[in-house]
């Protein structure tokens, strides 16, 4: 990850937002956790967190209007990132395999450019895609393979061909890695939100780690020992680490009330109250909210008849209080009294109910206007020992325990001595610039969205951040001002959106010539090719270190270090 947003316009930081823990070795038994990969090789490595599509297929202003409803995620596990071919059941390969070879079906041996969709290939694959898939080549052409592991031999299904790639499904594994294991959840093959469980934890951290390798190979030209980079660090429990849970409601299989996500390219709502990647005092609140919805007579849905849209639940893990928000296509719906009533006598822990307005047809999760109905206005929680009040829609990261050591590695690469001065050129509502204040001389934060800033300052005001101050607008134009009036930075970090960051925000930087730029990133790709940027601009990469903020996704976050050669 990483899925947040703020209040007013914010949007939930998913991806980056990005929440999970080992998929059990065997038949779904755990294996050892805490991992880092160092070539190729698994090590107990303990790790700490503290996040975002946000948010699958998703990074950064960590704003809820900017990650979650504008599919960052984390991961984003609402129904705007539900395009993914659906996966096929970890248990089904030997038996796809017997019946394959019954039916007869023919394996082609059609040139790649030749084959059609239905056609059988029998591909090796090499490594995890960005999304979570299985990457081979047949005939010297990219096959992303859904439900592959590195190292299989499989027979496929093509589902589509297009000039530069095949798409296909898993239809038998011929070669089975020794990474592959038994999913535990039971909708796994149908949620669509977890995309590496059927991989053993240590192979999932490989994969990870590769898949950087892989970026910057291919988009800064940097292979092999021209990359320092570090060992990928893991989670000691990589499963219920999401502190954020945004749930469809409406009706599953037979009519039953659901809260869940949509199976991958549908409409079909799988109900997920059981999510092994939620923090437990989400899950069972979901649970229990899904039974009251039913008892309330509350309409589910975003079709016609319905009222309740979506149910977001988040917890703050120190005080174990949740704050729940209700999206509803009008702020009084049928059954709203008695399913608040019933929701406060049965769930003390939950202190704050909000309901937003979203009347739309868009895939977004959350409409413009939110309104307090019962309880707190804010939700109380802690990063470190920086306190964080959070509004609805205020963005906090998902993973918490991770994001403690990715922000440690950002103050770590700033290498802060108190005579610094600091600008966070994404600033979100704050996080990243409070971490580093406390070592700095001055930092400024700046970011496009008012109720992010907002936020931002009161955070800086209830941690007493006095040297802290926040801006609202884009960097590439406040920067330049701010140097022709003799201000100019000696450290610039950066947590953009997946899409990386502003061309003309990096040629800004170029003229400016902090002596550092810490780069945190969600999307290996993205920072690969900006890297490749500030290298031409006269930078050179100290380190990059890989951080799992989404165990059983396919998301990675990365903290780099440019320095500016002298």
């Amino acid at each position: 990850m990483m899925d947040t947003t703020s209040k007013g316009n914010g949007a939930d930081v998913a991806m980056k937002d990005h929440r999970r823990k080992d998929a059990g070795q065997g038949a779904g038994k755990p294996v050892a956790a805490g991992r880092t990969i160092a070539a190729g090789r698994a090590d107990k490595r303990s790790a700490r967190r503290g996040t975002d599509a946000a948010d699958a297929g998703a990074r950064k202003t960590r704003d809820e209007a900017n990650r979650d409803d504008a599919n960052r995620d984390d991961a984003n596990r609402d129904d705007a990132n539900r395009a993914k071919p659906k996966r096929r059941p970890a248990g089904a390969d030997r038996d796809g395999a017997k019946r394959a070879r019954e039916q007869g079906v023919r394996i082609s041996d059609a040139a790649a450019n030749e084959l059609k969709p239905g056609d059988r290939i029998v591909v090796t694959i090499k490594r995890i895609g960005i999304n979570g898939e299985g990457v081979g080549y047949y005939k010297r052409k990219a096959v992303f393979v859904d439900g592959a592991l590195p190292g299989e031999v499989v027979k496929a299904t093509v589902t589509r061909v297009e000039p530069n790639r095949l798409t296909a499904e898993t239809a038998a594994i011929e070669k089975r890695s020794p990474r592959r294991v038994t999913p535990p959840c039971p909708v796994y093959d149908r949620c669509g939100g977890c995309q590496l469980q059927h991989m053993d934890y240590a192979g999932q951290l490989a994969a990870k780690e590769e898949l950087v390798r892989e970026a910057f190979a291919r988009y800064a030209g940097l292979e092999g020992e021209a990359l320092p980079l570090r060992p990928i660090i893991g989670m000691d429990e990589p499963w219920r680490y999401r502190n954020k849970a945004q749930l469809q409601a409406g009706r599953g299989p037979g009519g039953k009330l659901a809260l869940g996500l949509y199976e991958p390219g549908s409409r079909r709502l799988v109900d997920i109250t059981g999510c092994a990647v939620q923090h437990p005092a989400v899950t069972e609140a979901a649970e229990r909210i899904r039974r009251l919805i039913g008892q309330a007579g509350v309409p589910v849905g975003s079709g016609p008849g319905g009222a309740l849209r979506t149910v977001v639940l988040r917890v703050a893990p120190e005080s174990g209080e949740l704050q729940l928000v209700l999206v509803a296509s009008a702020e009084q719906f049928p059954g709203r009294d008695r399913l608040v009533e019933a929701i406060r006598a049965e769930l003390p822990r939950i202190t704050s109910i909000s309901v937003n307005v979203n009347k739309g047809a868009s895939p977004l999760v959350f409409g413009e206007r939110t309104r307090l109905i019962w309880g707190k206005p804010d939700l109380e929680t802690r990063l470190g020992d920086l306190r964080f009040r959070l509004s609805p829609r205020a963005f906090f990261q998902l993973n918490p325990e991770q994001t403690v050591k990715l922000y440690d590695l950002a103050r770590e690469a700033a290498a802060l001595t108190g005579r610094e001065t600091v600008v966070d050129a994404y600033c979100g509502t704050g996080t990243i610039a409070l971490w580093l204040a406390p070592y700095a001389r001055e930092v400024r934060g700046i970011e496009t969205i008012r109720e992010a800033v907002d936020d931002a300052e009161r955070n800086a005001r209830l941690n007493g951040r006095t040297n802290a101050r926040f801006y609202v607008g884009r960097a590439e134009e406040l920067l330049p001002r701010w140097v022709k009036l003799g201000f100019r930075p000696d450290v610039i970090v950066v947590d953009p959106p997946r899409t990386g960051c502003d061309a003309a925000l990096l040629r800004t930087v170029a003229d400016v010539k902090p002596d550092r730029f810490v780069y945190v990133s969600c999307n290996p790709a993205t920072l690969a090719k900006d890297c490749r940027a500030l290298l031409d601009a006269g930078y050179r990469i100290e380190w990059a270190q890989p951080v799992d903020m989404f165990p059983q996704t396919a998301h990675v976050e990365c903290c780099v270090l440019l320095q500016r050669s002298k």
